[in-house]
């Protein structure tokens, strides 16, 4: 494999450890809304999705979570994390050993901008990523489907061939699968859907410290 021209990383999951966070708080507001489902089955099934496809999947099997369902899911986030979120281990070496090579790379996730400014803002990574935060609140469709991905790619003056994603979540893997990206899947996490990310098409590796290992980071020469 050569060197790639961009890494696209996941946010929650892959840079900040959110999940097990916001899917306890979505299990819980999903049951207490009359569709009970566990926190098992939100970190697996909804981990990587936006909040609009939770809510649309939700009331398609009959239950409303109210017009301002998102609003009030974002309105809470900096309650939920306040004094809660954690760097993923060792990322920020992997991350550092990407700019310092002069390899592009940016942030695409489900989430909107400013949570991500929440919660990289709370780890000491967003300097690094504060201007290359690409949103699904930016394409049509967001992931397991490509666009956030080839926006990203497009954005940043890359070919999607030339890329390579690290993702955490199924949904996540699959978009950029899709996006014709060679996708790095963590599932150093205990939750994490480990079979699904296999099944999906990614690499998988269990610790940042391996993925430099996996991933050619020498500096390009054009």
């Amino acid at each position: 494999m050569r060197t790639p021209g961009l890494v696209i990383f996941d946010c929650d999951g892959v840079l900040v450890d959110t999940e097990n966070i916001a899917n306890e708080r979505l299990a819980a507001w999903l049951t207490e809304a009359g569709h009970p489902v566990t926190f098992e089955h939100c970190r697996r099934h909804f981990s990587g999705r936006s909040m609009v496809a939770v809510q649309q999947e939700v009331e398609a099997a009959g239950v409303s979570l109210g017009a301002d369902f998102v609003e009030r899911w974002n309105a809470g986030l900096p309650d939920l994390f306040a004094g809660r979120v954690e760097m993923v281990p060792h990322v920020d070496t992997f991350v550092g050993s990407v700019r310092d090579a002069g390899i592009p790379y940016c942030v695409a996730s489900s989430a909107r901008v400013a949570k991500m400014h929440i919660t990289l803002g709370a780890t000491g990574l967003l300097p690094l990523f504060e201007h290359v935060l690409f949103s699904a609140t930016m394409v049509g469709r967001a992931k397991p489907f490509p666009d956030l991905f080839l926006h990203a790619a497009e954005r940043m003056g890359v070919s999607a061939a030339d890329c390579i994603v690290v993702e955490d979540s199924v949904a996540g893997t699959r978009a950029g699968i899709a996006a014709g990206m060679r996708v790095f899947s963590y599932c150093g996490d205990p939750h994490t859907d480990r079979d699904g990310l296999e099944r999906a098409g990614g690499i998988l590796f269990d610790d940042m410290r391996a993925l430099a290992a996996l991933v050619p980071i020498a500096p390009r020469v054009d």
